[in-house]
């Protein structure tokens, strides 16, 4: 992935997942309510899921914008970003 852009997203994405977790852990170890614990866990889950999908809406942007592979894609084919696709739905 050579966007650089979208690479500071998605490490922004995962920076917030990891800080997120150490919330999670935090809450768990501290004792917090189940009710606390699960909201932050699924804040966790959907962080990274975005971090996830901008991956694999990257890698399929740069399908589209360079079809004949001339630049380096990472040799993913189109069946392979369908299940990269399908792995995080």
């Amino acid at each position: 992935m050579k966007d650089e852009v979208a690479q500071r997203k998605i490490a922004n994405r995962l920076k917030r997942a990891k800080g997120q977790l150490d919330g999670v852990i935090a809450a768990v170890e501290g004792g917090s309510s189940c009710r606390d614990v699960v909201t932050q866990l699924s804040a966790v889950t959907h962080a990274l899921n975005r971090a996830g999908f901008l991956i694999v809406s990257t890698a399929m942007e740069n399908c589209i914008s360079d079809p004949e592979g001339t630049e380096d894609r990472e040799g993913l084919t189109t069946e392979e970003l369908e299940k990269l696709f399908l792995a995080l739905a």
